[in-house]
């Protein structure tokens, strides 16, 4: 097992590669731990955590709110959880999500780690301790920014997962190389997603080569201010559409970055959208949709990333260089209807 240790403002984040989930006893106490997957999760590996008290989830984004959330404190009461109870949230980014935002909130704050167990969560999700909710169509309204204690690499857990999980986790994958690093971008315009799957060792370096590229970003801007922002590249669109329409999270992060790629040709000059639309649907994605450009853009305008009558919208400026510009919201819409 590699372990990396990253120190971020209030806690340090052990990252643990080539892991295997029947050592994690050895990481955390079992009697004073409880587990927090999903039924998919569960069903498949199950078998994985007996003797662990575990707290099982409905799956599915419609899930990752209030409501849940309740449910889970409800069961922590249950366990008789105390302020030195661990949470570990074994699943994608809904579980990680709700564990997180749980741990931040529980008695004040407990402390957690994750179990990632789906490419998403692999590379993004998982990483940088932002963990929230959604309240009706708005994505993350609601949350708090607390680093997980360590991230358990078991890649095992992504020989289980549907090929649609794959298509969406490469998404985030694709948007690493975009605003961060050209040659993995080369390297993705030469394969495929089966490629990968039949080549454990190239995937298990690519993914940990985007969990540090995102881990690096965080660690120089954890709450967001500059370079973090470059993570949000196709997501101010994507994230208005993908409520609305439930598409996953890698299909409306693909339409976003198509829509980020044409707006950073009139704004950056930039020239290469043909080779992005390429490597996205050579991955399976979508690079087109018919959306309500009105609807969207009322959901967008509740967006995060706004400030006052501007919002700092991600760009490229070429593969690999992204770039923070601040749009006047007016000039937005009209630019965004026209894509």
């Amino acid at each position: 097992m590699k372990k990396l240790v990253y120190k971020f403002s209030s806690q340090s984040t052990q990252f643990l590669f080539d892991a295997d989930f029947s050592k994690l006893g050895k990481l955390v106490d079992k009697s004073q731990s409880v587990l927090i997957t999903d039924e998919n999760v569960f069903r498949l590996h199950g078998s994985k955590f007996n003797g662990w008290d575990t707290i099982v989830l409905k799956p599915g984004e419609e899930y990752k709110v209030q409501e849940t959330v309740d449910a889970v404190v409800g069961q922590l009461i249950k366990f008789q959880a105390d302020r030195k109870t661990f949470l570990v949230g074994i699943g994608g980014g809904v579980v990680t999500d709700i564990t997180g935002y749980v741990a931040s909130i529980y008695m004040r704050g407990l402390s957690f780690g994750f179990v990632p167990t789906t490419v998403l969560a692999m590379v993004d999700a998982s990483i940088g301790g932002k963990n929230g909710i959604d309240v009706g169509p708005y994505k993350n309204l609601v949350g708090a920014i607390k680093q997980p204690a360590f991230l358990f690499y078991d890649l095992a857990f992504l020989t289980t997962l549907p090929e649609s999980e794959w298509t969406n986790g490469f998404a985030e994958v694709i948007k690493h190389s975009l605003i961060k690093d050209a040659s993995m971008f080369r390297e993705l315009e030469k394969n495929t997603i089966s490629q990968y799957q039949k080549n454990p060792a190239a995937l298990g370096k690519l993914i940990q080569r985007n969990t540090l590229i995102k881990a690096e970003v965080v660690k120089k801007d954890e709450f967001e201010k500059g370079e973090r922002r470059l993570l949000n590249f196709g997501h101010t669109l994507g994230h208005a559409i993908e409520n609305i329409y439930e598409l996953s999270h890698g299909q409306a992060i693909s339409i976003g970055m198509v829509a980020a790629s044409r707006l950073s040709e009139q704004i950056t000059g930039f020239k290469e959208t043909g080779r992005v639309m390429q490597v996205l649907a050579q991955y399976g994605l979508p690079i087109a949709a018919d959306y309500d450009r009105k609807k969207a853009f009322d959901i967008l305008k509740m967006d995060k990333k706004r400030v006052g009558k501007e919002m700092n919208y991600v760009l490229l400026k070429k593969i690999g260089n992204a770039v923070v510009e601040s749009i006047p919201m007016l000039k937005l819409e009209k630019r965004l209807v026209k894509l």
